[in-house]
């Protein structure tokens, strides 16, 4: 658990580093966290403690005093299987009710104290993101007085859809604020200033309109009152898939495929619309229906597939131009827009996916620890070794090797290369086969690997190929 606990402070020190904080805000933040940091320690606890456990009765010839007084290994382990089962319980009741709370607790908490800021607001080398502000800044060099003069500035100004549509670079710049003001002002000097314009259809965007001006002088002012008075226990109605039981996740899945569904739908029919297919066409008039009729005649006659050629020479010379036009624009106008549903139904689908593997993987924890006790209980039987030497190397081994598995898979299932299920329950299930294996092996009071087995496995190998060998002969 210390592991795991030094390991997340290093991932999250910029969060406490330079932020003011007092020992209490750190040890809450840390609280908070400890359900979280349960998905990693039980399995592995179990692991190594059924290893270490079994490994120290076979080591001390205690399994070897039990089967002498007729105690199986199954029945040595019974109790032990109880204890497994009920810990897997507290697992699940810790997965569906604890750690959705811890995750939203954890939440609120990051983004609180994201919002104390340091004496110096800004890093040097780094782009760092100015709270109450729309926009992040990199700075090469600060010095003077409170490191207020600035060197090699480069600013990146969201617009209101946060997309970063202003560049702002200057040699160098000035902070003046007060502790008395609220207002941060921003002096900058010889520098370049660049900006997108936001425009109102799709073919004025193609042009990509700017503004570029160069200046001696330039001044920012940027209201921070917001700031003052932040509160670290302040909680917001924010629910992601961590932080929601089965029985939400449940209802979300079937809303999030119900809604995913109608979009893709409405999409579907509105891009068929405006592709003019399946559009029932006002019936023709006499001499329009046999000139048609005619040149489906002669096109049969020749056997001649129809072509964008074909279809053009049913309109006059002048219209053919503004019909090749029109076409080329519409479809690249539909090919803008499938272009951009597709990033939205990504992400929309992300977060179904998402749901998915959060409900299963619940489940699959719980399940988990009862399997790897069934690794590590008969492991710990064969290997026949106590302490912390050779038992905690093989726990190690294969708790990476169960996270890792687990890792990857819900990578791949996050960005739908596989089912969100197999992603939740793949080292799971690796696992089981691996225990079934053990199990058999220490119940029949045989090693890890049989030389002998092999041995013999090669040499009738060996008799089998000399035989078909004199055979052919």
């Amino acid at each position: 658990m210390f592991i795991f606990i030094f390991q997340t402070i290093w991932l999250f020190i910029d969060d406490f580093a330079g932020k003011g904080l007092d020992i209490f805000i750190i040890g809450k933040f840390l609280f908070y966290l400890m359900p979280n940091l349960m998905e990693r320690v039980i399995p592995l606890t179990v692991l190594l403690s059924s290893i270490l456990t079994f490994g120290t009765f076979a080591e001390n010839y205690e399994f070897a005093a039990m089967k002498a007084s007729g105690i199986s290994l199954q029945r040595s382990m019974r109790s032990l299987i109880i204890f497994v089962i009920f810990l897997g319980g507290v697992t699940f009741y810790f997965a569906n009710n604890i750690i959705p709370i811890s995750e939203q607790k954890i939440y609120n908490l990051r983004r609180n104290i994201a919002k104390v800021k340091p004496a110096a607001i800004i890093t040097e080398g780094i782009f760092s993101d100015l709270e109450g502000t729309d926009m992040n800044m990199k700075v090469d060099r600060k010095y003077g007085e409170k490191d207020r003069f600035l060197d090699n500035v480069v600013i990146h100004e969201k617009s209101k859809s946060g997309v970063n549509t202003t560049v702002i670079k200057a040699e160098s710049g000035e902070l003046i604020s007060s502790e008395e003001s609220d207002i941060l002002q921003l002096v900058l000097k010889d520098g370049h200033y660049y900006q997108e314009m936001a425009t109102r259809n799709s073919n004025q965007k193609l042009k990509s309109p700017f503004a570029k001006a160069d200046f001696k002088k330039y001044t920012i002012n940027k209201d921070l009152s917001e700031l003052d008075d932040v509160d670290l226990n302040e909680e917001r109605d924010v629910s992601t898939d961590k932080m929601k039981n089965i029985s939400r996740l449940s209802k979300d899945i079937d809303s999030l495929r119900e809604d995913n569904l109608m979009v893709v739908t409405a999409f579907s029919k509105n891009i068929v619309n405006r592709m003019g297919a399946f559009i029932t066409l006002n019936k023709p008039d006499s001499l329009s229906a046999l000139s048609i009729a005619n040149k489906r005649r002669e096109r049969d006659s020749l056997g001649t597939v129809v072509s964008t050629d074909t279809i053009l020479s049913l309109y006059p010379e002048y219209q053919k131009m503004q019909v090749l036009s029109t076409a080329k624009t519409a479809t690249a106008n539909i090919i803008t827009t499938i272009q951009g549903k597709k990033k939205e139904l990504q992400i929309k689908y992300k977060i179904y996916r998402l749901h998915i593997l959060s409900l299963h993987k619940k489940y699959a924890l719980a399940l988990s620890c009862i399997i790897l006790f069934f690794v590590g209980a008969p492991l710990g039987a064969i290997i026949r070794k106590g302490g912390l030497g050779l038992p905690m190397v093989i726990a190690i081994i294969l708790f990476l090797t169960y996270y890792f598995i687990g890792v990857f898979a819900g990578n791949y299932a996050k960005e739908g290369n596989i089912h969100p299920i197999i992603g939740a329950w793949l080292s799971t299930f690796i696992m089981l086969p691996l225990g079934v294996f053990l199990t058999r092996r220490a119940t029949a009071d045989k090693g890890l690997v049989s030389i002998g087995s092999i041995k013999d496995y090669f040499k009738e190998l060996i008799k089998k190929n000399s035989k078909t060998a004199t055979h052919d002969n």
